[in-house]
C-alpha cells in the first residue's frame, strides 16, 4: 500500500478560511486608511484657509476687527467658507479672533477653528 502525502479537503478549507479572514481584515484597514487620508487633506487645506484669513486680518488697520465677518476662498479646486468671531480680552488693545472654516456655506459644520490675537495698530502706523 502506498501512502499519499498531501493535504486533506478539511485542511484546505481551514487554510482558505484563514486566508479569507486575513484578506478581509487587510482590505478594511486599507479602506479606513484611505478614508482618513481624505479627512486629513481637508483639515490641512482648512488650516491654510484660516491662516490666510488671519494674515489678511493682521494686514488691515481696522480696529476693532469686524465681528461675524464671513467670506469664501478658493483653494484646491474647492470653495472654502470662513467666518470670524471677535472676542474682547482683558487688554483693551488686544482682541481674540476665532476663524472657523468649512465647506458648508451655511456654516453648520466646520472642519477647523483657529484662534489668533490681534493688537490695536499704533497711531504712528495709522498716520503714515
Amino acid at each position: 500500500m502506498k501512502r499519499f502525502s498531501g493535504m486533506t479537503l478539511l485542511e484546505v478549507m481551514v487554510a482558505l478560511l484563514i486566508f479569507a479572514l486575513t484578506g478581509s481584515a487587510i482590505l478594511k484597514a486599507a479602506g479606513d486608511h484611505l478614508s482618513s487620508v481624505g479627512q486629513i487633506e481637508e483639515i490641512t487645506f482648512a488650516n491654510w484657509v484660516a491662516s490666510n484669513r488671519m494674515n489678511q486680518l493682521k494686514l488691515t488697520d481696522t480696529w476693532p476687527p469686524k465681528n461675524n465677518e464671513k467670506g469664501s476662498m478658493e483653494m484646491a479646486d474647492r470653495t472654502w467658507f470662513w467666518q470670524q468671531t471677535v472676542k474682547k480680552t482683558n487688554d483693551d488693545d488686544l482682541r481674540a479672533v476665532d476663524v472657523t472654516v468649512g465647506l458648508d456655506e451655511q456654516y453648520e459644520s466646520s472642519l477647523v477653528t483657529v484662534t489668533t490675537f490681534v493688537a490695536k495698530p499704533k497711531k504712528e502706523a495709522l498716520t503714515n
